[in-house]
């Protein structure tokens, strides 16, 4: 499908040559091909497959997760997306070296990119070793066959041929899984025969109010700590804000952000509502235990994957037509977040890195360029994808580092627009804080639960199985035996994943202010002509006051240390 929008532009004469055209569809798109992209762009494979795993074995607390669209939607309408799009930038981090300078830019740049070069091999992986797993279909041939054809339409066509793409691929998905609840459901007596089986096994979830960050799933860590996640993918993520500025205009850029929420509930309904239709299907008795999956090293990293896609198959098997569907269904999900990677990850080396070196380069041979990063970074994907079939059960860390390096890239975008005082110095120091946390916290807890023995135990004893992606896939495997309260960093390794976003962007927060005002206020000016009227009147108040306050304040207490 990705290819049949740069097959019938090349037919009519149209050409993606100029620059504009390739990375940033001209911006000429309306808003409901924006809001579809939107939300195919983090609705990956993983996910599919990932939230009914997690309803099924844990129950609907997941569906609290729901509760943080709406400020996590919100707050990029009429926060971020007037800043950026009044702006015209072409890169997100074009906005960092207006508020602070070049190097806290390629700082961001460079963390992005490591982000996404990471993840979109997992994304690649994953979904062709659960269809491995199930119906022995080539490991290999599955990976080369979505990457090749994913690089292929994303270099021909440009950013206008992946979100047409998305908006296929968001269709499919749809289709995909409501066949699977409604023949499942049928099968099982009906919805109300669902319901019947999910409360009687205890999947049915309350509202649980517990304020421990520790606890995994609360509806403060999923309704609050959600929040700082969607801010994360919906507001500073590079693959998303190009999508905001190829809209025609801003408002239909804001308006594509309020589409969102409700496809997203939707999205999140069908996940739980097939997580309960396959808890109605095989109870306690899930087919791992019953060892209708295979479970060597290889596969057992995602065996919780394989266990929906078994579950699919098992559902369709006397339906012809329909297996295949959802096997379009799993696809396009990876097909959407590999290929918006690709165009991004093309966008912020063009123009973060090469542009600025190369001013006179003309649109031409700047958009042959771009399709060209798009390719390698293709056959980047292909290797990280043969990467990550080395690691084995070390793929959960290779998820949790999406997560894990989206919040202190929150963190810099906020610092940079809510504290005028905060400098270059700080940017930069607060950032690597922040990524420094994150990789402490998360590598910490994996390495915890591994030594421990407790990261892919069977279904219906201890587990906690999550393969969660948002924009920004996370899998954080926890133990429910009964033991004590951890103390001490084991407290801080016990986190919730949910409050990574939130803690590590709070971290470059805090350093970052601590260190801009120990070194000195700074505010270039030109960084807040777009912000929205009246958005951020508290900024006038902080740019009169609260700067010459502070620059005064740290001036007296360094000359009484001197004296």
């Amino acid at each position: 499908s990705g290819l049949i929008d740069p097959l019938h532009s090349s037919c009519n004469g149209i050409r993606y040559t100029e620059f504009p055209i390739f990375l940033m569809a001209d911006r000429s798109m309306s808003c409901l091909p924006v809001s579809l992209s939107l939300l195919a762009t983090f609705q990956s494979a993983v996910a599919i497959l990932g939230a009914p795993s997690e309803v099924y074995t844990f129950g609907t607390q997941y569906w609290f997760l729901g509760c943080s669209y709406f400020l996590g939607l919100l707050i990029p309408a009429h926060v971020f997306i007037p800043v950026f799009y009044r702006l015209r930038v072409s890169s997100a981090y074009e906005y960092l070296e207006l508020r602070f300078n070049k190097t806290v830019r390629i700082c961001g740049t460079l963390t992005f990119i490591f982000q996404m070069v990471i993840y979109m091999g997992v994304v690649l992986y994953a979904p062709a070793l659960a269809l491995n797993a199930v119906t022995g279909f080539d490991l290999w041939g599955a990976v080369l066959a979505m990457g090749l054809v994913c690089t292929l339409y994303t270099a021909l066509g440009g950013l206008k041929a992946v979100i047409w793409t998305d908006v296929f691929q968001t269709v499919v998905m749809f289709a995909g899984q409501l066949a699977v609840i409604v023949v499942g459901a049928s099968q099982a007596g009906g919805i109300a025969e669902v319901w019947r089986k999910a409360t009687n096994g205890s999947r049915i979830a309350g509202l649980d109010l517990n304020p421990d960050p520790l606890e995994r799933h609360t509806f403060w860590t999923l309704g609050v700590g959600g929040i700082f996640l969607m801010l994360a993918l919906y507001g500073v993520n590079q693959a998303q804000v190009q999508r905001y500025l190829s809209s025609r205009t801003e408002r239909e850029a804001v308006m594509s952000c309020y589409v969102v929420f409700p496809c997203q509930q939707i999205v999140l309904c069908l996940g739980c509502l097939m997580g309960l239709v396959m808890f109605a299907r095989y109870g306690e008795d899930s087919p791992l235990d019953k060892g209708y999956v295979k479970t060597n090293d290889q596969v057992s990293a995602h065996l919780f994957l394989s266990m929906v896609l078994y579950f699919v198959m098992d559902v369709f098997r006397d339906l012809p037509g329909l297996p295949g569907l959802f096997v379009a269904c799993l696809f396009s999900g990876a097909l959407s977040t590999i290929s918006s990677a690709f165009n991004s990850l093309a966008t912020v080396t063009m123009e973060d890195f090469i542009k600025p070196n190369f001013p006179n380069m003309t649109e031409a041979r700047a958009t042959l360029l771009s399709k060209g990063l798009a390719l390698a970074y293709g056959l980047v994907c292909l290797a990280m994808a043969y990467i990550a079939s080395l690691m084995g059960s070390v793929l959960q860390a290779a998820f949790s580092i999406f997560g894990m390096v989206g919040g202190p890239l929150l963190g810099l975008f906020c610092l940079g627009m809510f504290f005028p005082w905060a400098n270059p110095t700080g940017a930069v120091v607060g950032l690597v804080a922040g990524l420094a946390m994150a990789f402490w916290v998360g590598i910490g807890s994996f390495v915890m639960r591994m030594s421990s023995g407790t990261l892919v135990p069977p279904v219906n004893t201890t587990t906690l199985p999550l393969l969660e992606n948002m924009t920004t896939c996370t899998t954080i495997l926890k133990c429910v035996l009964a033991l004590p309260r951890p103390t001490g960093v084991e407290a801080l390794y016990s986190l919730s994943y949910m409050w990574y976003s939130a803690h590590n962007s709070a971290t470059v927060v805090v350093v970052g202010l601590l260190v801009s005002l120990l070194s000195g206020t700074y505010m270039r000016q030109s960084a807040y002509m777009s912000l929205p009227a009246g958005a951020f009147t508290f900024l006038n108040f902080c740019d009169k006051n609260l700067c010459n306050f502070w620059g005064k304040f740290w001036k007296i207490v360094c000359e009484k240390l001197l004296d």
